[in-house]
């Protein structure tokens, strides 16, 4: 980016951006005459993608500020006049514990407020899947979410959503993107008109109480909660994000045992103990997994900062019965989906034509659960805001299905419809109902997955990620996918490959048939998957949210109680060999 056109973009930024802030950051830069550093800020704009926004905070049109939120919410708000004429509008705004979430959140409220839409912005910060929850609880027409969900602390996001609780979709996530586009003009109101008009309203326990009612009322067996509650620890986490008020107030009513981590309780936008607030990382979980050992907890808990993740340890019985697994969120999702239908045949409220969602990339061993139920697994892109599609496209398609459950491998999961989006909250209940049933049989979760393992097969995955930071990123990452496209592997991990899927042109392709090629039935999307001869899948696809491109393998061995040991011993194996040959493309 030529130095003429940077000046040219900071100047114009500075005259927009009404913040001091971050309009002195920029000034500053100027000032120091920083060309690389002005460069990253404004060799692009932060891009409106499909779910919104997600950047690092600072001055720029290429960072998460003031000016780029409240322009997002002026395209927002005139899509939405367009779709729905003569409408009487209204939103919902959440917020979570990053920085500038508050400000960002009473900005884009009052962009909503200016343009005639009745906002219910919450009083304090609250979790993603209660946004989800107040859109339909309040009739609202869109939504917004302010979080960055489980990145680093300098980073924000915006997440929007339709009048349904999810995320936007097709058509409407690229008619949003075009009118966010085409910006010139942003309408703006006083906070204290907007009050007086009735054009701003703030929420909390108007949302908050149905909310619980409504977590409480998904779970199956609550007399055996009210009978043994007392048999089951939990040590919890919001790892200094938005779960706490509500992780503790759901298990306590219930009479259950919470000891939540003292040092991660608070809301804390620097994240101080811990490097990732991610529930997925092991590090995010040491302080909790120590804690469980002292108080000798039956389940670990951990959800992100806006609560819509959800991690567990569990006792393994190892280091002196003070040992401690993490439960990935494969596994948990297999788990859940057991339990789920399982009660669901066990208390006769199974639907006549039951299904689950799940993304390309999660295991393939809870689709074998669900059949074993005689349920149906449904497939969708990776995101949440596809199975939440799939959810409410199954419910006037006419074929008869009653979605029950949706999970992706990145430790998200939906267990009721009142909410379409991942729900940490929810799962965290019926976890540990889920605990509880199991430790009442005298199992514990790591031996009814071994149960299930012996009757599914033995699954494992393998998750790689490789950062490509600055402009020339994204360009990186797009010649390693071109290059798999144009040149697909034979083997991997000295394994043939028989096919291929390409997601993005919609078309399956068969390496030793090349004149061979079969439709695929899914939204268009960046992603290949090449299917093995033994039936691993590995696939690869650039991350929608950060500068990163990403690798997935799930790989199945079929196991018996004798051999399991074996067996887990050689998908271990195909894994490690799968890795190198893709760590010997995008490096270390």
């Amino acid at each position: 980016m030529q130095k003429d056109a940077i000046i040219a973009q900071a100047k114009d930024y500075i005259a927009k951006e009404k913040d001091a802030g971050f309009r002195k950051e920029v000034e500053d830069l100027l000032a120091k005459e920083d060309w690389k550093e002005l460069e990253d800020r404004f060799y692009r704009d932060l891009e409106f993608g499909t779910g919104g926004l997600r950047g690092i905070i600072g001055g720029g049109y290429n960072r998460m500020n003031t000016l780029v939120v409240k322009s997002a919410t002026q395209g927002l708000a005139t899509y939405i006049k367009k779709t729905f004429p003569g409408k009487s509008l209204s939103a919902a705004i959440a917020f979570d514990n990053r920085h500038y979430s508050a400000q960002f959140a009473e900005a884009a409220a009052l962009i909503f407020a200016a343009n005639d839409i009745k906002t219910y912005l919450f009083s304090s910060l609250r979790p993603t899947p209660e946004l989800s929850f107040a859109i339909r609880e309040l009739g609202c027409d869109t939504g917004i979410v302010v979080t960055a969900s489980h990145n680093p602390p300098q980073y924000n996001g915006y997440k929007a959503y339709w009048n349904d609780g999810s995320q936007v979709v097709p058509p409407h996530d690229t008619g949003i993107i075009d009118e966010v586009g085409a910006v010139t003009e942003i309408k703006e109101m006083d906070k204290n008109e907007a009050l007086s008009k009735g054009l701003l309203k703030i929420i909390d326990k108007e949302v908050d109480e149905p909310y619980w009612a409504m977590v409480k009322s998904r779970l199956f067996r609550p007399q055996l909660i009210k009978e043994k509650a007392g048999d089951v620890t939990i040590v919890y986490t919001p790892l200094h994000g938005t779960g706490a008020m509500h992780v503790e107030k759901v298990l306590g009513d219930l009479g259950l045992k919470v000891i939540t981590v003292p040092e991660q309780r608070e809301p804390n936008g620097d994240f101080p103990t811990v490097a990732f607030p991610n529930p997925e990382e092991a590090a995010a979980l040491e302080m909790a997994v120590n804690l469980g050992k002292k108080e000798k907890a039956d389940v670990v808990m951990a959800t992100d900062p806006d609560a819509d993740r959800l991690g567990i340890a569990v006792p393994d019985g190892s280091a002196g019965s003070g040992g401690f697994t993490l439960v990935t969120g494969n596994q948990l999702g297999v788990l859940l989906a057991d339990y789920i239908f399982l009660s669901l045949k066990e208390l006769g409220k199974m639907p006549q034509k039951p299904a689950m969602v799940n993304s390309v990339v999660t295991t393939g061993m809870q689709k074998r659960v669900a059949q074993s139920y005689g349920a149906e697994c449904f497939e969708c892109l990776t995101g949440f805001k596809w199975i939440a599609d799939v959810w409410r496209r199954s419910e006037t398609d006419g074929k008869g299905y009653t979605v029950v459950f949706g999970t992706e491998e990145s430790y998200g999961y939906l267990v009721e419809p009142e909410v379409r989006d991942k729900d940490g909250v929810s799962a965290a209940a019926m976890t540990a109902e889920m605990t509880l049933y199991w430790r009442s049989k005298g199992k514990s979760l790591l031996d009814r997955l071994d149960e299930l393992y012996v009757t599914n097969g033995y699954w494992q995955e393998l998750g790689i990620s490789k950062y490509f930071q600055g402009s020339e990123g994204p360009a990186i990452m797009k010649g390693i996918m071109d290059e798999y496209r144009r040149n697909p592997p034979k083997t991997l991990g000295g394994i043939t490959v028989e096919k291929v899927r390409d997601i993005l042109e919609s078309v399956w392709k068969i390496p030793g048939d090349p004149a061979k090629q079969e439709p695929v039935d899914l939204p268009k999307s960046d992603v290949l998957q090449f299917f093995l001869a033994d039936g691993t899948v590995v696939s690869a696809r650039p991350s929608g949210t950060e500068p990163k491109i990403k690798f997935y393998a799930t790989c199945c061995g079929e196991a018996k109680a004798g051999n399991l040991q074996e067996t887990k011993a050689e998908v271990a194996r195909k894994l490690d060999a799968i890795k190198k040959d893709i760590r010997s493309v995008i490096g270390d």
